[in-house]
């Protein structure tokens, strides 16, 4: 079904489908019959910043407006595909003047500004690898991420820095620091110290707007993103320049995008949604993006959607549930009707958002599931067939999904297994860094495992009904309940601690935590609360326990390891099921 479009000038643009057939394109979808999507330099050489900016910048989009950038203080700045073009070749520029080759790692600690596109693709285009960092993130969290990943270099404001400036002593590889500031830094003469603090603004300035870009092979990797597990350390998910082409066409196909949308993805660049479909597919799409600095605010959001005409939104079932609990009369204030399609991603999205999504946009909200590890949209609810509601959709063409047991047998319809994919997608993770061993172990009898528990109707509908480990979705964001438990028992007045996460009808889930204090104190509120505060420092703000249960003693195996499973059976009044290893 076409759609119109009519600017605020008055302008008319008749937008064609980009997928109107779903079932023929499975039936008959090979990848290599759309690698012309994008484009490839000689010998199949590929790079993802290229064809996200350079490819647009030499053809008749080079004046269109790629990026509409608006700050916290509500400051409007647009760049083109040009200006993005010169503005990630001068970081390029200054990442090679500092010496930084391929395969080195290069990590953005940023609020959602600018430097974001600039520095990310920039890295890109050196052959270097690029990792983003949820603003959020406390020492912990930071000086995992930075220390696995030996990072060289990391592009940061004054602010977050600080948070850097605790734990660089313990980054013997850390070499740079590239500081966003609005005032030139002070030098100090004779400094040697490590890391070595770069002026953004002056080198930018400095820094030639040409650049040859590295020709990188498909497989090279690209970015580089850390994301929680039930147990130990956070992963580093390694992704390929080749995924920009997953990127580029489940964008194309799924979210209907169109050179000429206005599109809004809300989610943060440091989890995968902002890369993926905050900057790569976007753009490789020549579409324009929208990117709001400000913080939630359902005032400020419509207002946003209002004010840029946005077309293409992308939001997380949180935020829905957030604003439906603002009410719909807030949105008659705001003329919404540039929107065509209304996507939503992080955690499954329940009926009543849908609906409320036809009831005040007349539009309903498509739901899509993928991860981290597969790097782009795998199951989805397309524009072009039927919503059933609550469920996840279908596979992307060229995605083959199951339901599978223990042993990677397929399931019959309608019953509950692990949701697996056969491997071999475009944007299928790589590796986990640094650690082939876990990598291997996502896989099993030719499937990868998500970690998702699901079913599949008689449709080919597939319904998600929950983790098969302990991470916890709060806000649409995985955290690891290891990482938190480990920076509890940090806490002077804690002995052990144990984290689930609970039903929360606003957030999906929130964190709970159980805990045992050290002989000599007790539980009151304002310990609860200088707990909590101690977590978002050390690890980070959305990750923090919300609530607390102070215990004399936490279930554990004979083993000594916490039974979390016991702990949210006790707490949602489910059966505890067997309890034989429990200790004595």
């Amino acid at each position: 079904m076409q759609t119109e479009i009519v600017t605020k000038d008055q302008t008319k643009f008749v937008l064609q489908p980009n997928l109107k057939d779903y079932e023929a394109l499975y039936k008959n979808f090979d990848w290599k019959n759309v690698h012309n999507e994008i484009e490839w330099f000689d010998n199949g050489e590929l790079n993802a910043a290229y064809n996200a900016v350079d490819r647009h910048a030499k053809n008749h989009n080079k004046n269109k407006v790629a990026l509409i950038y608006e700050a916290a203080n509500g400051k409007i700045d647009k760049y083109t595909y040009l200006d993005l073009k010169h503005m990630t070749n001068k970081f390029a520029n200054v990442l090679k003047k500092l010496g930084i080759v391929k395969g080195e790692r290069v990590f953005l600690f940023l609020p959602r500004i600018p430097a974001v596109y600039a520095s990310f693709l920039g890295t890109l285009k050196v052959g270097a690898i690029a990792s983003t960092l949820f603003s959020a993130f406390g020492e912990e969290a930071l000086l995992d991420r930075l220390g696995n990943s030996k990072a060289k270099a990391v592009v940061t404001t004054p602010d977050l820095k600080q948070r850097i400036d605790k734990i660089k002593d313990k980054l013997p590889d850390l070499t740079y620091i590239i500081l966003v500031n609005n005032e030139p830094i002070q030098k100090i003469e004779g400094q040697s110290a490590m890391p070595i603090t770069i002026d953004y603004n002056e080198e930018m300035k400095e820094a030639s707007k040409e650049f040859e870009i590295e020709k990188t092979h498909p497989e090279d990797h690209a970015f580089l993103l850390y994301t929680s597990g039930s147990t130990g350390k956070s992963k580093g998910v390694v992704h390929a320049h080749m995924a920009v082409l997953q990127q580029h066409y489940t964008h194309k196909l799924i979210h209907d995008i169109h050179p000429e949308d206005i599109y809004w993805c809300t989610a943060d660049h440091g989890w995968v949604t902002g890369i993926s479909y905050g900057i790569l597919g976007p753009l490789s799409n020549g579409a324009t993006v929208l990117l709001y600095e400000g913080r939630f605010d359902p005032e400020g959001w419509y207002s946003a959607l209002e004010r840029h005409e946005v077309t293409l939104w992308y939001t997380a079932p949180t935020a829905i549930r957030m604003l439906m609990k603002a009410g719909e009369e807030i949105t008659k204030k705001y003329n919404l009707s540039h929107l065509r399609h209304i996507y939503s991603v992080g955690e499954p999205l329940n009926p009543e958002g849908i609906r409320w999504g036809l009831k005040v946009f007349n539009l309903p909200f498509h739901d899509t599931w993928w991860q981290t590890e597969t790097g782009s949209m795998l199951i989805s609810n397309y524009p072009c067939m039927p919503i059933k509601l609550g469920s996840m959709g279908k596979p992307f063409p060229g995605i083959v999904a199951a339901v599978v047991d223990d042993t990677g047998q397929e399931l019959p319809t309608n019953t509950e297994g692990h949701l697996a994919i056969k491997p071999g997608w475009p944007s299928m993770l790589r590796t986990l860094w640094g650690d082939e061993e876990r990598y291997k172990k996502l896989f099993n009898n030719g499937w990868y495992i998500t970690g998702d528990r699901a079913r599949k109707d008689e449709d080919g509908y597939f319904w998600y009904i929950g983790r098969a480990d302990d991470v916890i979705k709060t806000s649409g964001e995985r955290v690891g309940p290891f990482e938190v438990e480990s920076v509890l028992v940090e806490h002077p007045a804690i002995a052990e601690a144990g984290v689930i996460g609970k039903p929360d009808e606003l957030r999906g889930e929130i964190i709970k935590a159980f805990v045992a204090l050290r002989a000599g104190y007790t539980p009151n509120p304002e310990l609860e609360e200088d707990i909590k505060k101690f977590v978002k420092q050390h690890l980070a703000a959305h990750a923090y326990p919300r609530e607390i249960a102070f215990v004399d003693k936490l279930p554990k195996t004979r083993s000594g390891k916490i039974m979390r499973r016991l702990l949210r059976a006790r707490e949602l009044g489910l059966p505890e099921g067997d309890i034989s290893t429990l200790e004595d």
